[in-house]
Order: structure tokens, then sequence, then C-alpha cells
């Protein structure tokens, strides 16, 4: 036998390796010069992004394949691959001579049937090369019908069997074998044919998988079953033969039925529980040149290089996202509205949340998309809503920046005329007579100071600020927490700056609004910890950058002012059950709307609109599955999604406060600016309005008339809010008259006018 071994090596090297252009007299050094194996490409592993605690949000590959130990694969099993491909694996080298000879006897008898001679070493060198192959012709090279295919294969399991042990080059065979319908090495076919792992297989199951890879598409068992049970039993038989199993246990097992529990390996975001966070995650690997010079070296990089991304993401911030989002607009509301959350913690920058009501998929499809609204273009398509109000808390810390103390007072007009602006590049930037004005959620027409202009929204207000501490200044710090346009670009410079008309994304916002939650401190939005590849080796990762932008008492003194909007503003009422602050937004002609919020811990940006365009589709008269809003304010939904959101995210954890501002903010007091309504009952209604409107107060006149017990008619009888009530100058005071005294009572003496409180 070692004569016709060594006879038959010299028949295939020497005339073979001449074929390829090697001289008889080089051959055997040719042959002897074999490569390193460690030297060789890895072969596609599927790659996981996982949630914090350690959870699987989605799976990518190329090919279904779970890597594992050799200890991880049933005994049984392998017992049963060797049976019927390589029965004597441990007792030969890189070529099996009684297998080769027995195949080259066999088919020089048969009439053009031929009979495989190569053993499990060069089975795996053969799929080894097919897996790895960089290119097309790689690949027809690697299955090629060819000596110089088959000399190249056995001069590389030469080179296996010297630098890798028998179980080792075992294990790789399993990891690397298909085994039909997708499923690529003995973990992956073990689950998806029969959902267990391959260390929990049976005899019959073993032997089943183990008589697929001689033919994965005629002895697939989902297609063929009839087929693959057949071979299945001849697995069972050749085991009995070789003493592996007793007779009766293989008689038993080929008894038994063909079941399968067939489990499908979800590939992709589509099935993820947090897809359009999964959606983000992978558009960050694919877009950033971090990860890769071109978009297919990327892609190859994800779906082959068996990555473990580590993300970002809390399982109870993210579910407490999505049941507020679909508590408030169901994924199939019947007015086709559509809202997006993204929450962030302060100071990592780290993406905590991000939930869309809609399941990720065609958009043709009633309750799906592919754009993720939550994103910016680059992480999901979308190109941005206009922000509304929740923008002018830029413009805001500006003029802190610049030193304005919070009594700071400006008259807010019922229309502004947008003259006056110059942008960052020193040229105008106005839009003379496109009057702007206050929306409904507003007011106008009086003096506002920078706390109560805030909690008021009011439009005006903010434009005269941008205008008194200069356009450019609203731009810069817009531009220092992060906001961009939602395609990449710089934000327009224009005098509706402030008032959001740039198109942005909830993930920008919510990143902006952490930085005051971290005192200044800003950190771009980040949803991937770390990533190692299929060797345990790390790669290089995105950082947060995080870093001071704006100054801590800056910072302090916006969360000041934003904490008053939940108790005393446009969202009084949404306030959480700790330290809390926020803005509205709501867009002109009611075509979105938003909530900016936050704690020292987390902070949240929700969006609501429609996707067909808010213009053409606005919230004026909402009716949303039986539920009528009339006009949707960034308080009509957009906050209390946050509210519910915000609440459950952060239920059992501890709280922390905001720290005070500095004493200069209050050179002019706090912002307030409250004083005591004057008493002005009794007093004729001419006299009474006067001294109110001395005090800074507006009069109304209520319509009806009322009896008084004790003042005369054409007196006042009444005042609303009532006398000594505090209250800020320009509110409206409602005076009730008197249609004269009750003839059983008598009048009490009218107070004197000069002893009303003085302010």
């Amino acid at each position: 036998m070692g004569v016709l071994a060594g006879l038959l090596l010299a028949m295939i090297i020497v005339p073979t390796a001449c074929a390829v252009g090697v001289g008889a007299r080089n051959a055997a050094n040719w042959f002897s010069d074999i490569p390193n194996v460690n030297t060789l490409l890895p072969v596609p592993q599927r790659s996981r992004i996982l949630a914090t605690d350690g959870s699987t949000l989605a799976t990518f590959f190329f090919e279904n394949r779970v890597d594992v130990r050799l200890d991880q694969v049933t005994p049984i099993a392998r017992q049963a691959v060797l049976a019927i491909e390589d029965s004597r694996f441990y007792q030969h080298g890189a070529l099996d001579t009684r297998g080769t000879i027995r195949a080259l006897v066999n088919n020089l008898q048969s009439n053009g049937s031929t009979q495989g001679g190569s053993g499990l070493t060069q089975q795996y060198v053969k799929n080894l090369l097919i897996e790895t192959a960089q290119t097309k012709q790689q690949a027809l090279d690697a299955q090629a019908l060819t000596p110089a295919r088959k000399l190249k294969e056995l001069r590389m399991a030469m080179a296996m069997e010297r630098q890798l042990s028998k179980d080792e080059i075992l294990r790789r065979y399993l990891n690397i074998a298909y085994f039909g319908d997708g499923a690529y090495g003995i973990e992956a076919a073990a689950r998806h044919y029969f959902s267990v792992s391959a260390a929990k297989l049976t005899l019959a199951e073993s032997a089943m998988l183990a008589g697929i890879v001689r033919n994965p598409a005629a002895y697939n068992p989902n297609l063929h079953p009839v087929a693959a049970r057949t071979r299945r039993d001849v697995v069972l038989t050749r085991m009995a033969a070789l003493g592996l199993v007793p007779q009766a246990a293989a008689a038993a097992a080929a008894r038994e039925p063909l079941v399968l529990r067939i489990s499908a390996s979800q590939n992709g975001c589509v099935s993820s529980a947090a897809p359009f966070f999964c959606d983000y995650v992978q558009r960050e690997l694919l877009t950033n040149p971090v990860f890769g010079p071109t978009e297919e070296a990327r892609k190859k990089l994800l779906q082959r290089g068996g990555l473990t991304i580590q993300t970002t993401l809390d399982w109870k911030v993210q579910r407490a996202a999505q049941n507020a989002i679909n508590d408030h607009v169901p994924a199939k509301n019947s007015a086709h509205k559509a809202a997006a959350e993204t929450l962030i913690q302060p100071g990592t920058g780290e993406i905590k949340g991000m939930a869309v009501d809609r399941q990720l998929g065609p958009d043709k499809q009633r309750g799906k998309t592919w754009i993720n609204f939550a994103a910016d273009a680059d992480h999901g398509a979308s190109i941005g809503m206009q922000s509304g109000s929740t923008f002018k808390v830029f413009t805001l810390a500006a003029a802190l920046d610049q030193g304005l103390p919070f009594g700071t007072k400006l008259n807010a007009p019922t229309a502004f005329d947008p003259v006056g602006f110059r942008n960052c590049a020193g040229k105008p930037a106005n839009d003379p007579g496109n009057l702007l004005r206050n929306s409904s959620d507003g007011e106008g027409g009086k003096p506002f100071t920078l706390v109560t202009g805030t909690w008021h929204s009011v439009n005006t207000f903010f434009l005269a600020l941008e205008k008194k501490i200069g356009l450019c200044d609203t731009y810069k710090m817009a531009a220092k927490l992060g906001m961009r346009k939602a395609s990449g670009k710089p934000l327009d410079q224009l005098p509706s700056l402030t008032l959001g008309f740039n198109t942005v994304s909830p993930t920008r916002m919510a990143a902006a609004y952490a930085a005051f939650a971290a005192r200044g401190r800003y950190c771009s939005p980040i949803a991937i910890r770390s990533i190692t590849d299929a060797t345990g080796a790390h790669l290089k990762v995105p950082d947060a950058g995080c870093h001071q932008a704006i100054d801590a008492g800056v910072a302090d003194a916006v969360n000041y002012i934003l904490q008053g909007v939940l108790t005393d503003g446009t969202a009084a009422g949404q306030g959480l059950s700790r330290p809390s602050a926020g803005k509205t937004g709501t867009v002109d002609n009611f075509s979105a709307a938003w909530f900016a919020g936050y704690t020292p811990d987390l902070a949240s940006a929700v969006w609501m609109g429609d996707p067909r365009g808010g213009f053409a589709h606005p919230m004026d008269n909402l009716c949303m599955d039986g539920t009528c809003y009339g006009s949707v304010f960034g308080a009509t939904i957009p906050a209390p999604i946050w509210h519910d959101t915000m609440a459950a995210a952060l239920s059992g954890t501890p709280w922390h406060d905001f720290h005070s501002p500095p004493g200069r903010f209050f050179a002019q007091g706090n912002g307030l600016d409250t004083v005591n309504v004057p008493d002005v009952r009794g007093m004729l209604v001419a006299d009474a309005a006067a001294a109110l409107r001395s005090a800074g107060f507006s009069v109304r006149i209520d319509p009806t008339a009322v009896f008084s017990s004790q003042y005369a008619a054409g007196m006042v009888a009444d005042m609303s809010p009532g006398p000594g009530s505090s209250a800020q100058p320009g509110d409206t005071v409602t005076l009730i008259v008197s249609k004269g005294t009750n003839p059983q009572v008598r009048p009490s003496p009218r107070p004197n006018p000069s002893k009303s409180p003085k302010h």
C-alpha cells in the first residue's frame, strides 16, 4: 500500500505540476513549499448587534453561520459526519490513499459514474477556497473540475495537516460545511432545522444533518423530506457498520419520523424589537469611513466580519418610548399622522432609545416606512422637519451668554417686520414686508422678560431678542450645540431662524437639549459603544467628542427658565415628579408639533406630523381614532408622549436636581415681575380701568352686569383676578360692573382710590 501510495502521489504531482507551469525537477520542491494556513482569510461570520444588557437586537450575515468550538458539537454528530464523509480521518494524512485508490478503481470500472476520493481535510480546503474567494474568477477556479485545482487543494491540505491538529481541522470543517436551506455550519443547521444547538442533537438528527453535506440541494429535508430521510438512514447504517452506535440504536433512530422544527434566522433590522435604532446602527456602519474606505468594504465587514456590536440601547428606555408613541399615535391611526422620539443620556451622547410609530418596511404598506423620522438623512433617509419653537432655546442661550439677566424686558409687538438682521458673513438677512406674528399658543402686544417670553413662547419677543443679540449669535449657539439641517448642511440664517424654520431631526435636537442638562457639555449622538471582530480584536468606533460647548452657568440659567415651561408655561401640567425642563414647539399652520425636554439624567425630543407633508395635511382640526384634539400644539400630544416616556424610563431610578444659576442673572430680579392686582371694587368703571392700566394691566369689561350687595350701578362690583392676586404686568384684569344695589342691603362706603396698593 505504501508503494502504491507513493506511485499514486508521483503520478498526480509531476504531470499536474507541469501543467500549471512548474517543471518536473522543481515539482517536489514546489509541493513541499506549503503555505502558512494562519494567513488564510477567515470564512464569513454573521454579525450581531447587542443592547446594553447583551441581548441581541439583530443579526447580519452573508451566510448564516455560527462558529462554535468542537466541544459545543455533540459527539454523536461528529461521529455521524466522519462516518459518512471520512471514517479514517484520524488515521490518514492529507491524502487518503485507500480512499483515493478505491475511487480510482471504481471509476475505472464504472461506465461514466465517478466516486470522490477527497478526505475531509481536502473537502475543508475546497470549501475554504470557495468561501474566501475575493473575485468571481477565484470562486470559479475553486470549483473547477481540473487537475490544477485538485493539486492546489492537496498542497493546502498537507499544510493543514502539518500545522493544525485533527480536532481543529474537524472543528473548522463542521463550521464551514453547507447544510442547505441557507444554513452554514452545523450550529446554524441545528438551530435552523431543529431549533436546538449542535450540542443537543439526537442520533437521528445528527445523521440527517451529516447526510445533507454531500448534496445540500438534493437532501434538503425542508424541500425533499423523503430523500433526506433515505439519506439519513444510509448514515445510520454506516455508523452501525463502523461500530460507532449499536445496531439496535441505529434501527430505532431509523424508525423515527422526520420531524423538523424550522427556525428562520432573521437577517437585518426588520424583525428587530427596536427596528429604527437598529437601522440607525446599520447605517452608521455602512456610511462612516472609520469602518472601511468604501461602502462595499463596509457592507462586507458587516455581513462577513463576525462582528459583535455593543450598542447604547437601554431596553427600559426603548420600551417606554415605543409604548408612549404607540399609545398616542398608533401606527395605523385614522389621521395618518406619525411620531418619532429619540432619548439621549446627557454627558455621554449615548442614544438610549429611538422610537417611531411605524414598523420598518415598505412605505406602500400602511403602518410601515423605511424612513427613520427620528434621524438625519445619513442615518435614516429623512429630510428632517421644521422644529418650531423648540429652536427658541438657542436664542435664549445666546442672550444669556451675552450676559442678559432674567429681567431683561423687550416689547413683543403683535406683528414683527423682520428687518435690521445680518448673518455671520455681515450681509443683510432681512425679509421686509413679511410680517411675522405670534402663533395662537403665545401672546403679544406687551412687554416680556426672558423668563415670561420663554414660558409663553412669544414669537415676536424672540424675534426682537434675536435682533438685539444678533442673528449670527443665535446661529453660532445652535451650531455649537450640534444643530445642523437633517441633510447635513449648515442651518440657513434668516430672521425666522429662532422660530425653527430649518428642517432638523429629533436626534440632533435631543443631543442639543442634553447639553443643557449636562451643564453645557455637548456630546455628538452615538449608538455604538464597542465592536469586536470574529477574532476578538477591537475595532475603532466613532467617539462622541464630548466637550464644554457653552459656559456651565449659562446652561444652568437656561435650565432655570425651562423648568417653568412645565409649571407655568405652555406645557404646564406635563412636569415629572422630579426636576425637569423643556420647551414646546408648534410649526406654522400646525404642520407639525414638537416637545423637547430633559432631566439631569435623560433628554428627549418628540416630533409629530404627517409623512405626506405637514402643510398639505395640517393638524389644525385633528381627529384621530375617535378623539378630537382641535389644533395640535407642542403641548397637545408631543408633550404627553414625552411625559409618559420619561416617567416610565426613569421610574425607580435616583433623581438629581439642576444647579442654581449664577447670581448675575438675577441683577434685574427673577424675571417674573409679578405685582399685586389693585383693589378697584367700588370705583367707577372708568376710574378703575385707568388705575389698572397705570399699573401695567390690560382691562376687559364683562358685558354681563350683576346686582351688588354694596356697590351702586356703574361701579365695579367684582374683578378677576381678585384684588391682591399676584399677576404679571400686561395680564388682563376683567371687571364686572354693578347694575345696582340690593335695596335690602345698605351699600358700604366706596373705597378711596388713593389707598389702592402701589406697584
